[in-house]
């Protein structure tokens, strides 16, 4: 696998400066809504779940709420650059749109993995599309000599070679705080996961969005105000 590159190509890295969107569920509050009746109930709800939760990596403290809390996870399911019980990472696109298809597969693959959900035909979620602001080194894999193989990072299935990248970024160029990559999901779309979370800041003033995105076995639509998308989803 690391034939796919060499060592003078992690000298490709530069620092970067960018605004980027993420996408995030809405749903924890309308759920602990459900079994609350009054204001005071609702923030003691919150801080015993929050007291349950895994400690804010030392690295991200000091960041707010909607930065940190991806880095706080060792998820068992791993994702295209972590991989399963490793160190959180914060994912997030150039545009609206590529953040959409790519919360909207991973939405849609929730719901066709449940027999009880697909029996339903569908799922309707809530999210907040907010922006933030990456300052770091980066790698661009959208570009050359990385974007040679283009295939292997976008592949729909298998990460292998990607986590092999992330795991020699992190043993051997802990600077490099984000990569750049092209989405597996909407052509043309642009990706970055950041590693590093000192590389992240809300950019002032911020922007957040709220929208709300509708899964079914054959598609995935999202609405924000006027806004309409859809993404065609096949098995």
């Amino acid at each position: 696998m690391s034939g796919l590159w060499n060592e003078a190509w992690f000298l490709e890295h530069r620092h970067s400066v960018r605004d980027v969107w993420r996408g995030v569920e809405a749903q924890h509050v309308i759920a602990t809504l459900r079994v609350v009746d009054s204001v005071a109930e609702q923030e003691l709800l919150e801080e015993v779940l929050e007291s349950s939760k895994p400690a804010i990596p030392r690295s991200a403290q000091g960041l707010p709420y909607l930065l940190f809390t991806p880095f706080r996870y060792r998820s068992p399911r791993a994702s295209r650059f972590r991989e399963a019980g490793t160190a959180g990472v914060f994912y997030a696109a150039d545009e609206e749109a590529t953040v959409a298809a790519e919360v909207g597969y991973w939405r849609w693959r929730f719901m066709m993995d449940s027999e009880g959900l697909r029996a339903q035909g569908q799922v309707i979620t809530e999210h907040t599309f907010l922006q933030a602001r990456i300052s770091g080194q980066e790698l661009d894999l959208t570009q050359a000599p990385w974007n040679e193989h283009r295939d292997s990072w976008r592949d729909p299935e298998s990460y292998a070679a990607c986590h092999e990248l992330v795991r020699l970024i992190r043993s051997g160029h802990p600077n490099i705080a984000t990569l750049r990559y092209e989405s597996a999901r909407r052509e043309g779309g642009a990706c970055n996961v950041v590693f590093d979370p000192q590389a992240l800041s809300m950019p002032s003033p911020h922007a957040q969005q709220t929208w709300t995105c509708k899964a079914t076995p054959g598609k995935v639509i999202w609405a924000h105000r006027r806004d309409l998308l859809e993404f065609e989803q096949h098995q």
